[in-house]
């Protein structure tokens, strides 16, 4: 018997535990899945898999190390703060820091291959814009499961593998952004037989986000009064807010929810933009694909995030009372550079859109310097990880945003026999 359900947020309907399901009566709504234990518990298990009970999986399918929640002294002390826990999803090592990936997709990845794995799913379709790309690829082939991914070739600068063969294959589209290679994956998809992964409406992706702020109060054994993040689809701002109401039902970690604070790096930053004028809706203008090229986080840059939907970013803002943030990218750097001096490791841009988030909090007085904060630091200790062990370039099998079915089906068939 399974120890989760999932439930449309929208209308409540209770439906099968099929992957990655939609509610048939509610099309512009998330699912969320309940778990029957309301008392959070480690269990006797390694790295993420101790959290199983509050994830949609039931044994632990490969070895997955947690993120690492430490009490910041040398960030906390620039910004004059006086409770500030990092959680720290990348690598390094001297911390027990060892995300091969660098990333907290990393633990949506794993997630999501057992969760599809336990439900018989044999292979998936990705779409990305370069971290979830890099976590999926490396879990592939560590759990020997079959997957395919889309990202734009916009973004293969800033991609690589931790294999030199990897068992997924990579396919890039040439002429489009991280929306375009959506619709791609979704095609793929169609004509392979494989499902989609499903992006943010997946809720095993969502809860295996969660498990940064899992892992924080764990460690802290309180929830945060604020929490930090920076966000391109939403996925883990929502997860973080399901997270935490499900903290508040334990009843044993605090009775208020966090104030999720959640940045995008201008000029690229509909959902900011869009809640600043508590809009439910993001604003075509502000969805121009030209501005991502102004912008140093690609990986932020989805032009149709979970915003306006049934329990999606603008609801979970609402819940928590949180704040949205415009980082540019002279910030993003101020911020990397000032972490990286106080803390003694590198970050990435996207990390550094939340911290220079927390930069202005502190400025604009919105939280009190006796609060405690959680900084969700993803992408770190790249540097450190490039000078640990070899990684390898992305060669991927370029295609159009035009390409027909039948180009799409020999490409499937070249892939399965190379």
């Amino acid at each position: 018997m399974s120890h989760f359900a999932i439930m449309c947020r929208k209308c409540g309907k209770e439906l099968e535990n099929a992957y990655c399901a939609f509610c048939e009566h509610c099309a512009n709504a998330l699912l969320v899945t309940r778990y029957k234990e309301k008392k959070f518990r480690e269990k006797p298990a390694e790295g993420i898999w101790r959290f199983s009970n509050w994830l949609p999986v039931h044994k632990e399918a490969f070895p997955q190390p947690s993120p690492v929640v430490f009490r910041s002294e040398g960030f906390a002390g620039k910004l004059g703060l006086e409770e500030l826990y990092i959680v720290f999803c990348g690598y390094w090592p001297e911390r027990g820091a060892l995300l091969q990936t660098c990333t907290f997709k990393e633990f949506e990845a794993a997630t999501v291959i057992a969760n599809a794995m336990e439900n018989e799913i044999e292979g998936l379709v990705v779409a990305s814009a370069g971290n979830t790309a890099r976590a999926f690829t490396h879990l592939a082939s560590v759990s020997g499961f079959q997957a395919v991914i889309i990202v734009p070739t916009m973004c293969l600068g800033e991609m690589w593998n931790l294999e030199e063969s990897p068992s997924a294959p990579t396919i890039a589209l040439s002429d489009g952004d991280y929306s375009d290679s959506i619709a791609a994956a979704r095609r793929i998809s169609l004509l392979s037989g494989m499902p989609f992964e499903g992006g943010v409406k997946n809720v095993a992706k969502r809860d295996g986000l969660g498990i940064a702020l899992l892992e924080a109060v764990a460690g802290m054994k309180k929830l945060p009064r604020h929490y930090f993040q920076a966000v391109g689809s939403g996925a883990g701002a929502i997860a973080a807010w399901e997270m935490a109401e499900r903290f508040l039902g334990d009843g044993r970690f605090g009775g208020r929810l966090p104030a999720l604070h959640l940045a995008q790096n201008l000029p690229f930053a509909p959902m900011a933009k869009a809640y600043w004028k508590k809009s439910r809706e993001i604003f075509e203008e502000d969805l121009d694909p030209a501005l991502i090229g102004e912008i140093t986080t690609r990986v932020l840059s989805n032009r149709y995030p979970a915003y306006g939907v049934q329990g999606g970013v603008f609801d979970a803002l609402e819940a928590t009372g949180g704040s949205m943030y415009g980082v540019q990218n002279d910030e993003v750097y101020r911020a990397m550079e000032m972490f990286e001096a106080a803390e003694g490791i590198d970050i990435v841009p996207a990390a550094g859109v939340a911290a220079a988030a927390l930069r202005q909090a502190v400025a604009q007085k919105k939280i009190r310097r006796d609060e405690p904060v959680l900084l969700n630091i993803t992408g770190g200790g790249e540097r450190r990880l490039l000078g640990d062990r070899p990684v390898y370039r992305v060669d991927p099998q370029v295609i159009s945003k035009k390409i027909t079915d039948t180009e799409i089906k020999e490409l499937l068939c070249s892939l399965k026999t190379s």
